[in-house]
């Protein structure tokens, strides 16, 4: 009989790597083995310490700006995507580039150079200073886009010309506080041109659905994602706000503070869309040696979407 108190883990699926992230990760694996080490790669590929430092160790190198990558190595550009000046500068010095940039962040660029063709001011829904919102901004020429991050953001933001207006969002954004911005937008602005699809990406809804899910059954929930991930931030707020308040991020097993745990009777685990499944069972792992845990998996959906690599790697 063992000593250790019960624990159920609620899994929430779906969880953890989405298709752009398992992409942009192959597109480095596959760039190592077809050049050799070193590939360089402008940024983390995607947000996450674990994910950077396999590759590190397969021989990827992570930099900045392009101007630390040496003449005549291929560079490669992370998922959250890059502003047009970076792929002109590639060109400018001839070096070999693959656009690791998830195709859904692509498709909100071609969406915001359509509304800017058309003539529009277009305003993007997004968090100041993430990667791909300086990406998506640097789309357009200077001025085209204004940054409205929060409903003041919405209820406050003067426009010249209200009647040609289009707004756009970061894909890895709170559904329910998107919302409310763009609900802001469309009564001050009725004319506002929407995307013609929702910009927030499938792999962000479906994880934020499936947490609600679990926040039900939790009484404390573990989002595996890292501090600087948009979209594992956001499962925290929403588990929140759904009523579960312990909930928290953490990067491994190693950062769980086990006296927030203290006297629970089930946890919730999920992880954000650059999180290994690895990280997921290191913790699961780790909850076997303080508990006698069972563990139960709860389904929202099974995604079956993929992404074609870059031409230069395609088999």
């Amino acid at each position: 009989m063992s000593d250790k108190a019960s624990l159920r883990i609620v899994l929430a699926n779906p969880r953890g790597f989405c298709a752009g992230v398992d992409r942009a990760i192959e597109i480095v694996e596959k760039a190592l083995e077809k050049y050799g080490a070193p590939v360089y790669v402008r940024h983390e590929i995607v947000h996450n310490k674990f994910v950077v430092n396999r590759l590190r160790d397969m021989g990827a190198v992570f930099v900045d700006e392009l101007d630390a990558v040496p003449d005549g190595v291929p560079v490669i550009f992370s998922a959250h995507g890059v502003p047009k000046s970076v792929p002109e500068a590639a060109e400018t010095r001839k070096l070999e580039y693959l656009d690791a940039t998830c195709p859904l962040v692509s498709k909100v660029h071609r969406g915001a150079e359509r509304h800017h063709a058309d003539g529009k001011h277009i305003l993007l829904i997004g968090h100041a200073g993430h990667p791909e919102v300086i990406g998506t901004m640097g789309q357009l020429p200077p001025g085209s886009m204004t940054l409205v991050e929060t409903e003041e953001d919405a209820e406050t933001i003067e426009i010249s010309d209200p009647e040609n207006l289009a707004f756009v969002t970061q894909t890895t954004l709170s559904l329910d506080d998107t919302a409310k911005i763009i609900e802001i937008l469309q009564r001050r602005f009725p004319s506002i041109a929407v995307p013609k699809k929702e910009d927030i990406c499938y792999a962000t809804t479906n994880r934020q659905h499936a947490v609600k899910l679990i926040a039900e059954k939790a009484d404390a929930i573990l989002v595996l994602g890292a501090p600087n991930s948009s979209n594992s931030n956001r499962l925290v707020e929403v588990a929140k706000r759904e009523g579960c308040t312990r909930s928290v991020l953490v990067e491994r097993a190693k950062d769980i503070d086990w006296s927030k745990l203290d006297g629970i009777s089930s946890l919730g685990i999920t992880a954000g869309a650059s999180a290994p499944e690895i990280l997921v069972e290191e913790v699961i792992d780790a909850c076997r040696e303080r508990f006698d845990v069972t563990v139960e998996t709860i389904t929202l959906t099974n995604e079956n979407v993929t992404f074609k690599l870059p031409r230069q790697l395609a088999s």
